[in-house]
């Protein structure tokens, strides 16, 4: 399958730079960093779902804290005023 794409001369130099370090031709390089931008998205996402699940999971089992405790707990980590 064929795509066009138009790049920005930036991206394009860095792309081509990227292409003669490695030896590779541009398009080969090209879909490998593509297909690893993706692959890293989709498994951010699986993190970030199995995250939210855990969370909410947590809430109905009613393992959870005040926000009040939470923001004491991060002003105190983080040397930030009580008004902060």
């Amino acid at each position: 399958m064929t795509i066009t794409i138009t790049l920005s001369p930036e991206l394009d130099a860095l792309l081509r730079d990227r292409a003669t370090q490695t030896g590779q031709d541009v398009n080969i390089v090209a879909s490998e960093l593509l297909a690893s931008a993706l692959e890293w998205e989709k498994q951010d996402t699986k993190e970030a779902i199995k995250s939210i699940q855990q969370g909410l999971d947590d809430f109905e089992a009613g393992r959870f804290r005040s926000f009040q405790d939470f923001a004491e707990e991060q002003r105190g980590k983080n040397d930030l005023p009580a008004n902060a």
